[in-house]
Formats: structure tokens, sequence, C-alpha cells
């Protein structure tokens, strides 16, 4: 079952969305984005470190139905191919 982000992501919850995505680290396989409409540059913290932590064990995450404000912050930020968002 794919982790589903909440439709907000920013300083105000992102501790507490990483945290709660590393307690449930196989949902992480895929991370599905598609309520997600207000963020900001703190979304892809999260993203990051999930990733990390799973590239840890020669694993990664998928994301899937992410909005294009998302993929554009990815690619001002250079991280694009680190979240397989190239």
């Amino acid at each position: 079952m794919p982790f589903l982000l909440p439709s907000k992501v920013t300083q105000e919850n992102a501790v507490q969305l990483e945290k709660e995505g590393l307690l449930n680290e196989e949902s992480l396989q895929i991370v599905d984005c598609s309520a997600l409409t207000d963020f900001d540059s703190t979304a892809l913290t999260v993203l990051i470190a999930w990733q990390k932590k799973r590239l840890v064990k020669d694993q990664k995450i998928s994301i899937v139905h992410a909005p294009e404000k998302l993929k554009v912050l990815a690619k001002v930020y250079g991280v694009s191919a680190l979240l397989g968002m190239a």
C-alpha cells in the first residue's frame, strides 16, 4: 500500500510526517502525492530524507502523482534525479 502524502506539507508538519514515514518504511516504496496541494520546499526535504534512508538499504522510493510545482522545485534544487522525477 502506498504512503499517501497529506494535502499540506510545510514546516509545521514536516518533522512529524518524516517520522511517520520512517515508522512505515515499507509503505515508502511508493509515495502518492495526489492529495498534495499546499506545500513548499519542505516537502522535498521530507522526500529526500526518506530516499536517503531507503538508499542505504539499496531501495528507493517511487513518487507518483507529483504536482508540477513539486517537479519544478526538485529541478531547481537539483534533486530531480535523486527523487526519480527527472
